[in-house]
């Protein structure tokens, strides 16, 4: 194969799980398009045009049919991705700029972090307060993807970022917080309805707090 005719691997790519979230996913990818053109959005058994919007905006597209949750989406986005290094997002950012991508990368790319996760602050009140007394479940992310992949249980969570964290303290893996001025995101109660948004909210919570118990049952198992 000529030199003309190879394809250079991106050192970067950006993988977005997303389920239902045609009005935001479009800007986001056109955002993370301005960082690499590895761009990945999963969309998680999306009822909506979550699939055709990223697509047009120009987005490799997993479509899966069945939504399994972010978890395994994540997974699938990771393992379709050729990069070394990966910036997760999440679908529903308003404000995301090119600034808040390089922020994200530079320490892990630099040396300075093997994660490095993204904290809102000077957005919106709720997600910046939401954001703060929670960090540690921000979708905001870079890290290698080998050590991603290697995260015990990801495609079996449904929101991963408690196996995230656990495998962060246990790999004593060097990570850190980077601020993302301005940024915020859509929240549940806004795209889904009050009561819907708070009942998916309160579904999402409490199974980010049997993690540790589903962990433990899958230990004593194997």
């Amino acid at each position: 194969m000529s030199p003309e005719t190879m394809t250079e691997v991106p050192r970067v790519a950006v993988v977005i799980p997303a389920y239902n979230e045609q009005e935001t996913v479009g800007d986001v990818v056109r955002v993370a398009l301005q960082l690499t053109p590895e761009v990945i959005v999963v969309s998680d058994g999306s009822g909506d045009r979550t699939a055709e919007e990223a697509r047009a905006a120009g987005a490799q597209v997993i479509d899966q049919r069945e939504n399994t949750g972010k978890g395994p989406a994540l997974y699938a986005g990771l393992q379709a991705a050729q990069a070394p290094w990966i910036v997760l997002l999440d679908a529903d950012l308003v404000g995301l700029t090119i600034t808040h991508l390089d922020a994200l990368v530079k320490p892990v790319l630099g040396g300075e972090l093997d994660m490095a996760i993204g904290v809102f602050s000077d957005g919106r009140f709720m997600t910046d307060f939401g954001n703060r007394m929670t960090p540690h479940l921000s979708g905001q992310r870079a890290a290698r993807r080998a050590w991603l992949l290697s995260v015990p249980r990801l495609a079996q969570e449904r929101w991963p970022e408690p196996a995230i964290t656990y495998a962060l303290k246990n790999d004593r893996v060097k990570w850190g917080y980077v601020e993302l001025p301005r940024l915020s995101q859509v929240m549940k109660e806004e795209k889904r309805g009050f009561w819907k948004g708070v009942k998916y909210r309160t579904r999402m919570y409490l199974d980010l707090l049997t993690f540790r118990r589903r962990r433990k049952r899958q230990d004593v198992a194997d």
